[in-house]
């Protein structure tokens, strides 16, 4: 009985370990959810477009940030595509920041499917209690009111707007 319980302890130790290390590797795949997903663009233009390449504009002229910011206060738009099995879908999202926290937010959809339709009206609904008084490094939605795919557009634009306000 003695050989059995010593045999049974690695036995445990090792379903420990691969259970650990298949949840890092989950984790892993995880942040490569949107891999499949078009890129978005950092470049900014003057005007913020309806197209598939993301665009980001200051709405508002930024201020001078708190010297320890890393971004410049202001109201700031972006948009974010992101692939559906139906068709490429397009958001745009205006973010105001204070002291690299956002203060506001607003999102519009424009779907081309009526499924669509119905997850960004979801994410819209939902997206401000996420990200609303958060610091715009520690946002990275993945699934806001039961919408996922629409949180890729929402990242991106995010990501766009990040690079706009740098200070």
């Amino acid at each position: 009985m003695i050989r059995s319980t010593a045999v049974a302890r690695p036995i445990r130790v090792g379903f420990a370990a691969a259970s650990v290390v298949g949840v890092v590797a989950l984790a892993g795949c995880a942040g490569n959810a949107d891999a499949e997903t078009p890129s978005s663009s950092a470049t900014p233009s003057p005007t913020a477009t309806s197209s598939a390449t993301p665009s980001a504009t200051a709405t508002t002229a930024p201020t001078a940030a708190a010297p320890d910011s890393a971004y410049k206060d202001g109201t700031y738009s972006a948009d974010g595509a992101y692939q559906t099995p139906e068709s490429v879908e397009t958001i745009s999202v205006t973010v105001t920041l204070q002291d690299d926290v956002i203060t506001a937010v607003e999102v519009t959809g424009n779907p081309q499917k009526r499924e669509s339709e119905q997850y960004q009206s979801q994410f819209i609904g939902g997206i401000s209690g996420e990200v609303v008084g958060k610091s715009i490094d520690e946002i990275s939605v993945s699934r806001v009111a039961g919408s996922s795919l629409t949180s890729g557009g929402f990242n991106k634009a995010i990501e766009t707007i990040k690079a706009e306000a740098a200070s």
